[in-house]
C-alpha cells in the first residue's frame, strides 16, 4: 500500500539527484535549478543560500561544484529537516540552519560568505494558497528589502548576491539594493522566444563600480507552443535542468 500523505521523492538534475519533498505545499522546480546553475562558484568558496526550502538549489550547486561549502537558512521546520535528510541521503555537503532571515542567529551573523543565493517569495498580494507552508513560500510575508539586507550583511566585500525573482519585481531589487551592491548584472527568463519575461536572475556584487549589464534573455522552450506530450525546454534549458550545467 503506498503512503499518500508522506513526503514524495523527485529526480533533479536528470536523476542525479533524489530529492525528497512535502506532497501538498511548496515544491522547488525549475526556478531552484537555473538560480544554482547561476551561481558563479569555484571548490572551497562559501555560499549561504537564504530561503532553502527542502536544498533543491543548494545541493544542484554542489553537485555541480564539487568542493563548494554551502550552508542553508529555512524557517520552516518541516522543509529544513527534509533539507538534512536530502542532504544525507545525496552525500553532498550542505549545512542546514532553522532560522528566519529576519532573525539570524548570533553565529551566523559572525560569517561572511563568498556568495549568496536566494529565491524569495514573489507574490505581495492576491489569493494565498489554503496551506500556510505553500503560502509562506509564494506569498511575500518578510519583506523583500529584509532578504537582501541580510543577503548584504552575509556577503565578504567584493561577494555575488544572485536572485531569482518575478520580472516585475526588478524595481523594487534595485531599489533595496541600494549604494552598496553594484555591477549589476539582469538576465530576463522568457518561456518562449516571442513571450515577456516572467523570472529574472540578478546578479549583484558588493561594493562593485561596473555599469549595470542587461544580458540577453534566456529562452525556456521552443516553438510558439507546446506541442505534445514530450518537454519542449530548449537545448541550453535541457543542459541546465538535466547535466547540470551552468548558466553562463
Amino acid at each position: 500500500m503506498t503512503d499518500d500523505t508522506g513526503p514524495t521523492r523527485d529526480a533533479f538534475l536528470g536523476g542525479r539527484l533524489g530529492i525528497f519533498q512535502p506532497r501538498r505545499g511548496y515544491r522547488a522546480g525549475a526556478d531552484a535549478v537555473f538560480l544554482a546553475a547561476a551561481v558563479p562558484a569555484t571548490s572551497g568558496e562559501r555560499v549561504l543560500e537564504l530561503g532553502c526550502g527542502v536544498g533543491v538549489a543548494a545541493l544542484c550547486l554542489a553537485a555541480r561544484v564539487p568542493g563548494v561549502i554551502l550552508t542553508g537558512v529555512e524557517r520552516d521546520p518541516e522543509a529544513a529537516e527534509l533539507a538534512r535528510r536530502n542532504t544525507e541521503e545525496n552525500a553532498l555537503p550542505l549545512r542546514v540552519i532553522e532560522a528566519d532571515v529576519a532573525r539570524l542567529p548570533a553565529a551566523l551573523r559572525g560569517e561572511v560568505f563568498d556568495h549568496v543565493m536566494m529565491n524569495p517569495p514573489f507574490f505581495t498580494a492576491g489569493t494565498r494558497p489554503d496551506l500556510a507552508t505553500r503560502a509562506g513560500a509564494r506569498h511575500e510575508e518578510t519583506p523583500l528589502d529584509v532578504w537582501l539586507e541580510c543577503a548584504v550583511r552575509r556577503l565578504r566585500p567584493g561577494g555575488l548576491l544572485t536572485v531569482i525573482q518575478s520580472a516585475n519585481r526588478v524595481p523594487d531589487l534595485v531599489r533595496g539594493l541600494d549604494g552598496r551592491m553594484g555591477s549589476l548584472r539582469l538576465r530576463p527568463l522568457s518561456g518562449r522566444a516571442d513571450r515577456p519575461a516572467g523570472r529574472v536572475l540578478l546578479a549583484a556584487r558588493k561594493g562593485g563600480r561596473a555599469p549595470f549589464v542587461l544580458l540577453p534573455p534566456f529562452v525556456l522552450h521552443e516553438g510558439a507552443a507546446h506541442a505534445g506530450d514530450g518537454e519542449s525546454y530548449s537545448a541550453p534549458a535541457r543542459a541546465i535542468l538535466r547535466d547540470a550545467a551552468a548558466l553562463e
